[in-house]
């Protein structure tokens, strides 16, 4: 009897996490039915913890839980005579692990919105002028990249840095690698060349060996450890296979476009707003707009900006439950779609936003340093939050296509915010394109899709990849109405 072959997806966002088995549906004699089938089996939640005063990953725990992922995938699998062949790791980018020559790690690994980082911009500035940085690196500036972050540790010696996923990947396997998509967002990763930008290691003073070498998406890192597979009950031969870990990278591969030239919005805590190339852009033009170039599946470039998200709404919402007010989300969006277009916005993008803490005064703080007002009404500070995200994708996208010179027609977003109807309404509005939302799960799809490719299961480039999403999945359209956006 043939075994069918499944795959792990590791997915694990800023907030939360889940363990999903993804498989491929075979078409049926009519030539329906194609795509890829997700069953999460573990979830689990995640968050910032203030260690040693600092805002940390609570690594351990992370870390078991996704072995408790891997244990219940394995468990699934079996009752379905099923066996996972891959597991596939992608989470959040920049932030690392320092892991010794014993491999251990030497602390929990530092959150992107601690503010440590912020005092490095200008000392590593001084090394190296923001202008050569972005003519290398094609990157964003952002306060919290790598390059800032590792510029705060007082002792390299006898480590290497590990990014999330790469640093599960090695527990897992006992094999050191930087997978490629999420090595372009450290600010150390040559754009055009697709290697580790080593003349910047010397500049800085950082080994050039501080990180393990490059692996490509669909590359094996190499199989479970055996008492790693014994824990989670999956044979030690199962791989553990390099997709696109940024969980960005993982998002856009399962962009269903169609279309040659489109945009995405992969919306979540973040918002990344921007285009598929082949090429970065490295002019200075896209500097000041501070667009980032980092690496796709398949050699692409995901052309972006890194954006504020609903993590905006989530921490209002979060304050709000504190206080006592719970209203359930679809009814706060109904509550602030019905309210009339034009209200005040803020700018999702400032640093101001970052770290969590009163989220609703600090945005009515932030209208009100425009010189406008906004009630403390937890409908009218959503709409302010919605039509602020629209207005700062319309602007991005439109950005985009003047620095790329590409024209697109179509919107697609996908990820958690695609479920959110006003915003993708509100979107369609502010750029005047028609919005396709979905899928929601596009990066565990993206994950899975490049372990089955990796396994044989699938064939073909990207096109052929987003032709089984498009096909397997039901996605909602907008379009363009009169607003004052």
């Amino acid at each position: 009897m043939t075994v069918r072959s499944v795959f792990a997806a590791v997915d694990i966002g800023a907030s939360s996490g889940r363990v999903i088995l993804g498989r491929i549906k075979a078409a049926d004699l009519s030539g329906a039915g194609t795509g890829v089938e997700l069953e999460v089996v573990h979830r689990f939640s995640n968050g910032v913890v203030e260690i040693d005063g600092g805002l940390r990953w609570d690594f351990d725990a992370l870390f078991e839980e996704v072995l408790e992922g891997l244990r219940a995938a394995s468990t699934v699998a079996a009752a379905q005579g099923e066996q996972v062949a891959s597991i596939g790791i992608d989470t959040w980018a920049v932030d690392y692990g320092l892991v010794n020559a014993a491999g251990k790690l030497t602390a929990q690994p530092f959150s992107y919105r601690d503010k440590r980082s912020r005092a490095a911009v200008g000392p590593v500035h001084r090394k190296l002028d923001p202008a050569r940085l972005y003519a290398t690196t094609g990157l964003q500036f952002l306060q919290f990249n790598t390059i800032y972050q590792l510029a705060t540790e007082p002792a390299l010696k006898g480590v290497q840095a590990l990014l999330i996923p790469d640093l599960i990947a090695f527990l897992l396997t006992g094999q050191r690698r930087t997978e490629a998509t999420n090595a372009s967002t450290t600010g150390l990763f040559d754009a055009v060349a697709g290697e580790w930008a080593t003349e910047l290691f010397t500049a800085l003073g950082l080994r050039k060996d501080l990180f393990p070498p490059l692996i490509q998406p669909g590359e094996t890192v190499g199989t479970l450890l055996p008492e790693i597979a014994s824990r989670v009950g999956l044979p030690a031969s199962t791989s553990v296979v390099a997709v696109g870990s940024h969980d960005t990278a993982s998002a856009v591969v399962a962009v269903p476009a169609q279309e040659e030239d489109f945009a995405y919005i992969s919306s979540g805590t973040w918002s990344l707003v921007g285009l598929e190339l082949r090429h970065p852009v490295l002019t200075q033009a896209s500097r000041e707009a501070n667009f980032t170039n980092e690496r796709g599946v398949d050699g692409t470039i995901r052309y972006l900006r890194n954006m504020g998200g609903l993590w905006l709404l989530s921490e209002c919402q979060r304050t709000w439950a504190g206080e006592g007010y719970r209203r359930d989300l679809q009814a706060l969006l109904q509550d602030a779609g019905a309210l009339p277009a034009g209200g005040p916005r803020i700018n999702p993008d400032d640093s101001y936003f970052i770290a969590p803490d009163n989220m609703p005064e600090r945005i009515r703080a932030a209208v009100h340093h425009t010189g406008e007002l906004l009630p403390d009404d937890p409908a009218a500070i959503t709409r302010c939050i919605m039509d602020s995200l629209a207005a700062g994708y319309a602007r991005a996208i439109s950005a985009a296509e003047r620095l790329a010179e590409r024209t697109v027609d179509v919107v697609h977003v996908v990820g958690g915010g695609s479920q959110n109807q006003l915003l993708c309404q509100l979107t369609a509005d502010a750029t005047g394109r028609r919005v396709v939302a979905g899928p929601v799960e596009a990066t565990a799809l993206g994950n899975v899709l490049v372990q089955a490719r990796a396994a044989g299961q699938v064939t073909g480039g990207l096109p052929e990849l987003r032709a089984l999403v498009a096909g397997g999945h039901e996605l909602r359209v907008f379009t363009p109405e009169l607003s004052t956006l």
